[in-house]
């Protein structure tokens, strides 16, 4: 046998092997990569994947990608904790029935340097991505990012910047986008199944919270704790920074920027938003703290989408239009009337990581591309700063300012620790 290729051979190989593909573009139309995958790939071309961010996530990436063991592998593991490592290959062999053989790293720099990849998935808490993606870019090296693709709006677009510079594929994990029941569903309010929408109503999850009241704590064998506070102060250890850091706002925008990622997705899916921004953000209702204040944003063809409940689809929102009501939920949709939409009779199918290894092998832009993530998670975070000053900001979405409020505006950057700058693009 042949050896296995080198990097740059097996990246040609991809592309010589396809068929040509159109100049990337944000799709119109979503295809699912149960219909459109191809066939069985030669063991020497499979695809070598790197996972950053051993976590929960962790787990439902490698059952995902264990679907796609004819042309796909992962061959190396990273986690600032190393025994995460450890429980993500029991988790493995629970799942596939086999061990795992891939290399464990505490350092994502170390691993790019050493290793021979074609990929990386990026499980991380939200503070460390868009370093870790953007030194993936230098590396030509595609990616999978989970969601919310960045921890502020200047990061998130120096990202899209490396992406296209690069010319890497990357692939938002909101996996919603790749189920079939939801392009179903979105693709009829897209089309004006609903006449005009005029409100949305989509669940007010919160912001995070200061770590305020944790008394310091030994840190655990095995794990770098200045790695994990990545660009964030480096803070005394404490079990709940560690294991609940999606809580706190040194490392997280809070549920709005993590559901809420999902939920706000679906909507500028479904209202056809893949590059229309709120021109106005306004608190609307009172909370107990400002991170859980409701908001309304307001659209530039007029639409107003109202968070201002605990109540409602977790993971999408409830349209009104001038013919009826529909309720998008993840992998499922409610009408009002009820014959509005036949029910969905297409194959229940969702994958999300699928489709982007098709589009690793095809160079065409994936379901969930790295401009549709970067402007959701932008949503979230002025939804955060709105809720942070309690006034209304106004948003230019050309120049990614605040216009109104200087206040406001300042709060776009958040300062990064030396030794975690973003890499130049």
């Amino acid at each position: 046998m042949p050896s296995a290729p080198t990097n740059r051979t097996r990246r040609q190989f991809i592309k010589d092997s396809t068929i040509a593909a159109p100049a990337l573009a944000i799709p119109t139309v979503f295809v699912s990569s149960a219909s459109a995958a191809p066939g069985p790939r030669d063991a020497n071309s499979k695809i070598r994947i790197g996972l950053i961010g051993a976590g929960n996530r962790a787990k439902w990436l490698i059952r995902a990608l264990s679907r796609e063991v004819d042309r796909a592998e992962m061959v190396a593991v990273c986690d600032c904790h190393l025994p995460q490592i450890a429980t993500l290959a029991d988790e493995y062999r629970k799942s596939t029935k086999s061990d795992p053989e891939w290399t464990a790293y505490q350092n994502y720099e170390e691993m790019f340097d050493r290793e021979d990849l074609d990929a990386v998935m990026i499980a991380t808490p939200d503070h460390v991505r868009v370093r870790a993606a953007m030194m993936a870019c230098a590396n030509q090296l595609d990616i999978y990012a989970e969601k919310p693709l960045s921890f502020s709006i200047p990061e998130g677009r120096a990202l899209v910047q490396a992406v296209r510079k690069h010319q890497r594929i990357l692939q938002v994990g909101t996996q919603q986008r790749s189920t079939a029941n939801n392009q179903y569903s979105c693709q009829f309010v897209r089309e004006g199944g609903l006449g005009k929408v005029h409100t949305i109503l989509v669940k007010n999850y919160s912001g995070s919270q200061s770590p305020t009241g944790l008394q310091q704590q030994a840190i655990p064998e095995g794990m770098d704790w200045n790695r994990f506070c990545d660009q964030a102060p480096l803070v005394d250890y404490h079990e709940r920074l560690h294991r609940r850091w999606r809580s706190y706002d040194i490392f997280t925008g809070g549920p709005i920027c993590d559901r809420g990622s999902h939920a706000l997705d679906m909507v500028h899916l479904a209202m056809g938003w893949e590059n229309v921004a709120p021109k106005r953000i306004e608190p609307s209702t009172k909370a107990k703290s400002d991170r859980e204040r409701g908001v309304r944003l307001y659209y530039p063809d007029g639409t107003v989408v109202r968070l201002e409940s605990d109540g409602g689809p977790a993971f999408g929102g409830i349209f009104v239009g001038e013919k009826g009501k529909m309720e998008i939920n993840r992998g499922r949709f409610a009408c009002n009337p009820t014959t509005l939409l036949a029910p969905f009779e297409g194959e229940e199918s969702e994958n999300h990581v699928g489709n982007w290894l098709d589009c690793i092998e095809s160079r065409q832009e994936p379901n969930a591309p790295v401009e549709v993530g970067h402007l959701v998670t932008s949503v979230a975070h002025l939804i955060n700063i709105c809720r942070t000053v309690g006034r209304p900001i106004e948003w230019d979405q050309a120049t990614e300012q605040i216009t109104n409020d200087k206040e406001a505006n300042e709060l776009l950057v958040k300062t990064r620790r030396p030794d975690f700058a973003l890499p130049t693009i």
